[in-house]
Parts: C-alpha cells; structure tokens; sequence
C-alpha cells in the first residue's frame, strides 16, 4: 500500500477474460504486467475483453480494419455482443479521428441507437487500458458501494455546512 495525498490507497487488481485472439495482443501484455490476472477463452466474442466482477464488457476495434472489412459483418459481431453483454462498450481505436472515423461512429451510433452500447473513441493501447481499468474498477461491487458512501456523506456534509439551508431552516411556513 502507498500514502497518496493523506489516503491509504491498495492497488486494485481483478480478472479479466479475453478473447484468444488477443493472446498476444500488446492489451493483453499490458493488463498482465500490472498483475490482473488475464485468461482467455475462444468462447467469447473475437475482440473481447471482459471484467466479469464489474459486470461490463468491452469489444476492441480498430476504424481502418472496419473501414476495410465492410461495416454489416462488424455490425452483426456487435449486435450479438450487445445482446450477451448488459454492459457493453465499443472501444473504437484510430491513431487520429478524422472525418472518415467520426462518419463510421456516427454510422454506429446510428444503428445502435437505443441499445446498451457506448462507444469510446481511444488513440492507443495506454489509452485503451487506462480507460476498460477505469469503467471496470467504478462498477466494481465494492468500489461502487464506497463511492455511493462517499457521496451520500459529501451531500449530507454540502447541506449541513450550507447557508441557504441554514437561512431555510429559519424561515417559519405558515
């Protein structure tokens, strides 16, 4: 454990399930060099990476191959992922998002409208990760309880300390 800013802090690990075809993928190297514990399965969806304590799912995708495969195929992978995963993020991987990469996220966002999907834009692997890392570990059942904790205390702190609602309490309703 290491003292940040006066807070204890524990460094958070969990396990995440990948699809085979990101065994040798630099996410993959990345994850399990800061000590998650990484397994893959050819049961999931190609491209996914789950963190099945945090209930959410990513799908990687990269816009160029997308723009190259053609979009139908891509679509009926995402729509089957969607329809497994409650939670689901499309991490959408460009080195730049230019005009053609912001057309395919709208073309995306137009198909999918509605559904539990978000997409994220990233422009890397740091990026990718830091981002799953960070969606896994706020939905996370016991990081999620203590952030609802913190925040319940903050509110009740904000109304105690406040002048409109101490200037509140004072006035007398007829």
């Amino acid at each position: 454990m290491t003292e940040t800013g006066g807070q204890e802090q524990s460094r958070w690990v969990t396990t995440v399930i990948m699809s085979t075809a990101l065994q040798n993928h630099e996410i993959s190297t990345v994850l399990q060099r800061q000590h998650h514990r990484v397994r893959y399965s050819e049961s999931v969806e190609i491209g996914s990476v789950i963190f099945s304590l945090s209930g959410v799912a990513f799908i990687l995708a990269d816009t160029q191959d997308l723009l190259r495969t053609g979009e139908e195929q891509f679509f009926k992978r995402i729509q089957k992922f969607i329809n497994i995963h409650r939670n689901s993020f499309l991490v959408l991987s460009a080195a730049l998002h230019g005009p053609e990469e912001w057309n395919v996220m709208f073309r995306i966002q137009t198909r999918f409208l509605g559904s539990n999907l978000r997409i994220i834009p990233v422009h890397n692997t740091a990026e990718t990760v830091k981002l799953m890392l960070t969606i896994a570990k706020i939905t996370s059942k016991p990081q999620a309880d203590d952030t609802r904790y913190k925040m319940a205390i903050t509110k009740a702190h904000i109304i105690e300390n406040s002048p409109v609602w101490k200037m509140l309490q004072g006035v007398k309703v007829p």
